[in-house]
């Protein structure tokens, strides 16, 4: 009997230890506008990651894990890995005043508006938690990554661009039309070799590499493997990294925790 009571014990134990509440925020930045994300934090966090879809960024976002669109973009679809890498993960919204169908294309992503947004953000994890703040974009998630690297009040700790935007568009901003040179804290660049997204090329992750002249540490990981099932530009494709999420995410935590 004492045996089945200290295993039921450990079994609550563990319960308990391994179950994690996800919350919505909304954080008031600007006059009228408000900035959702979705918060998920373990027992024992070792730092926090936002995490920037691609494409318009909307994710229409209305409770503490219903995520309407966007739900199979790389890095939504991966939050639970980065969960249990114990990071505390914010999934962030395209801003109230950006949920049309253009949502943050065709320049929010590089605007004054949009640092302001996510610099509460960041300031908000800083307070929920003492440890480092690290950007991670995917695709047009990079646009936003990357600029915030450069122009962020706040001072994330550091900076993760997964399939990154390489090829001019009338869409946004290419991460290598950007001041790199500004970038100082440590950057890691995730491609994959097959990537066929046509302003992803793999070969631009070599070229953004040789801009970053003053971060603290800069690498590149690529990829190969996985499957493809969708578009190229879209998550189900090696662009998105499917079928090797996991090993992906645990890549890019590997990274953030050694920096």
């Amino acid at each position: 009997m004492k045996k089945i009571q200290l295993a039921f014990i450990s079994l609550l134990l563990s319960f308990s230890i391994n179950t994690q509440a996800n919350e919505l925020i909304t954080l008031k930045t600007r006059p009228d506008v408000e900035q959702k994300f979705i918060l998920m934090t373990p027992d024992k966090p070792v730092a926090s990651v936002i995490l920037f879809a691609g494409g318009n960024g909307v994710l229409d976002i209305s409770g503490s894990n219903s995520i309407n669109k966007k739900e199979n973009n790389f890095l939504v679809r991966s939050r639970d890995y980065f969960l249990d890498n114990n990071f505390i993960v914010a999934i962030v919204d395209a801003p109230s005043d950006a949920q049309d169908k253009q949502g943050m294309k065709f320049g929010f992503r590089d605007s004054d508006e949009h640092m302001k947004d996510m610099d509460y953000v960041i300031a908000y994890l800083k307070k929920h938690a003492n440890v480092p703040v690290w950007l991670v974009g995917t695709s047009r998630g990079t646009e936003s990554a990357a600029n915030l690297a450069i122009e962020s009040k706040q001072k994330p700790h550091g900076v993760v661009l997964t399939s990154p935007m390489s090829v001019e568009n009338a869409k946004g901003t290419a991460v290598n039309e950007m001041e790199l040179e500004k970038i100082t804290i440590p950057t890691l660049i995730v491609a994959h070799e097959d990537d066929g997204c046509h302003v992803t090329p793999p070969e631009g992750a070599e070229e953004i590499k040789e801009m970053l002249t003053a971060a603290a540490k800069v690498e590149i990981k690529m990829f190969s493997g996985g499957s493809e099932s969708g578009r190229a530009c879209k998550g189900s494709s090696y662009h998105g990294f499917e079928s090797i999420e996991e090993k992906v995410v645990n890549y890019i935590a590997g990274f953030i925790k050694s920096n």
